[in-house]
């Protein structure tokens, strides 16, 4: 039987401490070499690319930051912004507002979940569902 990478890894038991410290690491990493790697993409895409360069490297961060938000906020997302059997926040994969709005489709938004809906649609109308993901797989 050939097991994929994912199901192995999801079988095999994690030691908490090793989570624990590569968080440590991944944080001190970031502090110290985001700066640099930013400072270097940016000038080098205004050169290269310009404006439209820029513009395409911001867009790249601003999901990958709203996936961190996604993991990061999970409890307190499922906590206040859905009902029990909504579709829950926490996929790495996923942004915040694509989980906002897979919970808006299935009518699993709390109130306080709603008015934040409502925020993101005077933003861009129709946000939270323009931003659904259907190719993520929900995670245990």
């Amino acid at each position: 039987m050939i097991l994929h990478k994912e199901n192995h890894k999801k079988d095999k038991e994690i030691n908490p401490l090793i989570g624990i410290l590569l968080f440590l690491i991944s944080i001190v990493l970031m502090l110290i070499s985001g700066p640099i790697g930013f400072i270097f993409a940016f000038l080098k895409l205004l050169f290269t690319k310009g404006i439209k360069g820029i513009g395409g490297y911001a867009l790249q961060l601003a999901i990958s930051i709203d996936q961190l938000g996604n993991v990061l906020m999970q409890h307190l997302f499922n906590s206040i912004w859905i009902k029990n059997n909504g579709y829950q926040f926490g996929n790495r994969d996923e942004t915040i507002s694509s989980a906002i709005g897979k919970n808006k489709e299935l009518g699993t938004l709390t109130n306080f979940g709603k008015v934040i809906d409502k925020l993101l649609d005077l933003i861009d109308p129709n946000h939270s569902l323009n931003s659904i993901d259907y190719y993520i797989q929900p995670t245990d």
